[in-house]
């Protein structure tokens, strides 16, 4: 945890010297794959490779490398486990995930971008009992952005998903959307809400969806620092606490 401190605070001072934007802000030069933890319709561009890493509750960490293979289609891969910053032995999750996405409408003054995939990482901690992350991985999804000028920008974003993380009981079609807005040239905030059809049940969910906000901050060349609140509905049923807190970092650069 120093380590990452030290090197937010780094970014924080040089940022401000460098010229390329990331993710956030009305001069951002790359597109959300995802807003917290639902998808959308960006995609890596052709050529790029982007580096993101989470920091959840629990010591969890995640840690995913995408790659812009063609024009609209990026492949990526993720892994972490639990209690990797803290004290105590790590518990690695069994296996990485994997991110390919194909956009198959790019958006116009009439239609908005859709881009269909599959993610197989989930986040948080994993239980063996049902073989299923404590927020289920997306699974194969459909995802439509559309971008507005408003004060700045606006993107609103409606995500459809199917996760196969379903022996828990909960074998749902699940559906979320969530927006952006820009703040200046280099802050966005973001929301999301997802409605959980696939997490209803007693041992998980309470039935409230999920709702999350953020708020992400291009802070050098192509490196972008967000800070989330999770679950502000408190619908976890497999922790006492409420909202969860996390950071990310991205970093996206030319190959």
């Amino acid at each position: 945890m120093k380590k990452i401190l030290l090197l937010i605070i780094f970014l924080l001072i040089t940022g401000s010297t460098l010229l390329a934007q990331g993710t956030a802000g009305t001069d951002a030069k790359f597109e959300y794959r995802s807003l917290i933890d639902m998808q959308t319709a960006g995609i890596l561009q052709k050529g790029y490779v982007g580096v993101t890493s989470d920091v959840l509750p629990g010591g969890i960490l995640i840690e995913k490398i995408e790659v812009g293979v063609f024009n609209n289609i990026s492949f990526g891969i993720s892994y972490g486990g639990e209690n990797l910053i803290g004290a105590g032995k790590p518990d690695w999750y069994s296996v990485p995930g994997v991110d390919i996405r194909f956009r198959i409408i790019n958006e116009n003054i009439s239609l908005p971008a859709v881009t269909i995939g599959f993610d197989s990482q989930g986040k948080g901690e994993y239980f063996d009992s049902t073989s299923r992350y404590a927020i289920k991985s997306p699974g194969f999804f459909a995802a439509a952005s559309k971008n507005f000028e408003f004060l700045g920008y606006m993107s609103l974003n409606g995500t459809l998903n199917y996760s196969l993380e379903s022996r828990d009981g909960e074998d749902f079609v699940d559906l979320s959307v969530g927006c952006e807005k820009t703040i200046g040239s280099s802050v966005s905030v973001i929301g999301e809400y997802d409605f959980a059809f696939n997490d209803h049940s007693t041992n998980y969910g309470a039935g409230n969806g999920y709702l999350n906000i953020g708020v992400r901050w291009t802070i050098g060349s192509g490196f972008t620092l967000g800070f989330d609140l999770r679950d502000l509905l408190n619908n976890k049923k497999w922790s006492p606490s409420s909202a969860d807190r996390a950071l990310r970092l991205e970093y996206i650069t030319n190959i």
